[in-house]
C-alpha cells in the first residue's frame, strides 16, 4: 500500500501518523510545499493525507499552488482513493469539492 502527504510548511509533519503508516506496511511519499510542487500520480497512491499549515486556502495569489493542490485533491477524491485532511487539510479538501471556506 502507498500513502502520500502533502506537507504544506516544515513544522507541520506526519507525526504519530508515520509510525501507523509503517506498522500497517505503507510506504510513504511526499509533496513538500515549501521545497517543490509535484505531484504524484494519482494512480500510484491508495490514501492521500493533507496536512495543516497556517495559510488559508483562499490565499491562491500568494500561494499559487494551492490552485492545482486542489485539482488534485479533487482528482484523488473522484478516482475514490481515501483522503484525510489535517486542519488546513480539511479545509482544502472542502474547498476543493465546492465548499466555501
Amino acid at each position: 500500500m502507498r500513502a502520500h502527504y502533502m506537507q504544506h510548511v516544515r513544522f507541520e509533519g506526519l507525526g504519530c501518523i508515520e509510525p501507523w503508516l509503517r506498522a500497517e506496511g505503507y510506504d510513504i511519499t511526499n509533496t513538500r510545499f515549501f521545497e517543490t510542487a509535484i505531484f504524484p500520480d494519482q494512480n500510484d497512491i491508495d490514501l492521500l493525507i493533507v496536512m495543516g499549515g497556517p495559510m488559508s486556502v483562499n490565499n491562491e495569489a500568494e500561494f499559487p499552488w494551492l490552485v492545482e493542490e486542489k485539482q488534485f485533491i479533487r482528482s484523488c477524491i473522484e478516482e475514490e482513493n481515501s483522503v484525510l485532511g489535517i486542519c488546513l487539510g480539511a479545509q482544502l479538501i472542502a474547498s476543493s469539492m465546492g465548499a466555501r471556506v
